[in-house]
């Protein structure tokens, strides 16, 4: 057997029909959600665009958008990536793959509950959990069936010492459900009354962030850079205390979110001070992953700028934090400007590196076109900085305006417009760059190679024995 041929090893085949029915999952919300995200910005620019149409008021499309995106695309990705991570470093196939196919189906079923339920009116208005109350159990639930074999791949790993990729992929596995859970009951079950209800609602906006999407980000990141680079993560003994780090401080920089707002000032300082703290997180994670930076190739392409976002997206936390600069930011397009930097700018880029990497391995097939990929990835550079940065600049607008007592509302809407439309376009050069990835993996799934990967892909360093 030649090394390319132990490339494609047991754990992708036996995992091949599950983490593919995630990421067909996980592209079509992707779609969706784009879809969604784009009409909401025509709503913006046009407030009467579809206000008769109760289903498609811009409230609603906002919660649509935001839960296709979040639990469509995030969720079924992240859990394609992480449990392939976690197969690979165990080193033995997957196990229980059954449980992974029935909560796919259950946790996909669930997603579109809660867009139909959102488009009927019986969304909440809580951030990043505005799915009705009858979606959520049902969505917990199938989380817990498709988290079965990552865990068993966990406590059954053949090496007990752990890397930073499982690491960050195993704290995924076990925060989500203690966050939608908690949240579920704080929030819907026996809702908080008075201040302690939006100081419950910004903990968990940001945990969702700080200790479910990022973690699965990064635990592709320490495990394809070392992998495809063939060399050890620098400063690799410090990787540690940037996971402790984000683990401990991260949900404590919620409190960022309310500065200003009707709750006492040592909780909006708290989030302050634990933003500037978390920056050592990001600093770490730099230092650990410059190696994305000095390669080439698509899957290190995306991977290293979903880092560079990443980092960038700390550091603009904590100067943002600052009361002084929140003055100007808070309440404007600028909370939203981060939120995209956050999920498409760092997840999403970091996983898709993920995932031209994993595919040609579980499905035994080359990629088709690199055409394809090159142009994928100008679109979601293009957009990505394109969307963010016109909400960046709408939120400075929008917040000097504000803070100017002689302009008009509507003038604040007309002077915002201009960096809205780029926002659009923005939006709009994310979902062609997703329609790109979904017809290659149609052609990939559909068409039969000439020759199997295993007899092309080159295979990687094994990086998993000395560092992941």
């Amino acid at each position: 057997m030649t090394s390319a041929q132990t490339e494609i090893s047991e754990v992708d085949s036996t995992a091949r029909f599950p983490l593919s029915l995630l990421l067909a999952f996980a592209v079509l919300w992707a779609l969706a959600g784009g879809a969604l995200a784009l009409l909401n910005y025509a709503q913006t620019l046009d407030p009467a665009l579809l206000a008769d149409c109760a289903l498609l008021t811009y409230g609603r499309v906002r919660g649509m958008q935001e839960t296709a995106l979040v639990y469509g695309w995030a969720g079924n990705a992240g859990f394609a990536v992480a449990l392939w991570l976690l197969g690979r470093l165990s080193g033995a196939p997957l196990r229980s793959l059954n449980w992974v196919v029935v909560g796919t189906l259950f946790w996909n079923f669930g997603v579109a509950l809660a867009i139909g339920g959102i488009a009927g009116g019986h969304g909440t208005s809580i951030v990043l959990l505005r799915m009705p109350a009858y979606v959520q159990w049902f969505l917990l639930a199938a989380f817990a069936a498709i988290a079965v074999p990552g865990v068993l791949a966990w406590t059954g790993r053949a090496h007990k010492p752990m890397f930073a990729a499982q690491w960050y992929a195993v704290a995924a596995l076990f925060l989500f459900p203690w966050l939608f859970s908690a949240a579920h009951v704080m929030l819907v079950v026996a809702p908080l009354r008075g201040v302690l209800q939006p100081v419950a609602e910004a903990w968990f906006a940001q945990s969702l962030w700080t200790l479910w999407m990022a973690p699965v980000a990064l635990a592709a990141a320490y495990y394809l850079v070392p992998k495809i680079t063939g060399r050890a993560i620098p400063s690799y003994d410090f990787a540690g205390l940037g996971f402790w780090t984000l683990l401990v401080i991260g949900a404590w920089t919620g409190g960022r979110h309310l500065i200003g707002g009707p709750v006492p000032a040592w909780i909006a300082t708290i989030g302050i001070v634990a933003c500037a703290v978390l920056t050592f997180h990001y600093l770490v994670v730099a230092i650990n992953l410059s190696g994305a930076f000095r390669r080439s190739g698509f899957t290190l392409k995306f991977v290293a700028f979903g880092v560079a976002a990443y980092v960038l997206g700390g550091f603009a936390d904590a100067v943002l934090s600052l009361r002084s600069v929140a003055e100007v930011t808070q309440f404007t397009w600028m909370s939203q400007a981060q939120s995209q930097l956050a999920l498409l700018g760092a997840f999403s880029m970091i996983v898709t590196g993920a995932i031209y990497f994993l595919v040609p391995r579980i499905a035994n097939q080359p990629w088709v076109s690199t055409p394809l990929i090159r142009a994928h990835y100008a679109a979601a550079v293009i957009g990505v900085i394109a969307l963010v940065g016109g909400l960046a600049a709408a939120g400075i607008v929008q917040g000097r305006d504000l803070n100017n007592a002689a302009v008009a509302l509507v003038d604040i809407a007309t002077h915002t417009r201009p960096w809205l439309l780029v926002a659009a376009a923005g939006q709009a050069l994310l979902l062609v760059g997703n329609l790109v990835l979904a017809a290659h993996l149609v052609r990939l799934w559909t068409t039969k190679p000439e020759t199997p990967a295993a007899e092309l892909i080159r295979e990687p360093h094994a990086m998993e024995a000395s560092a992941s």
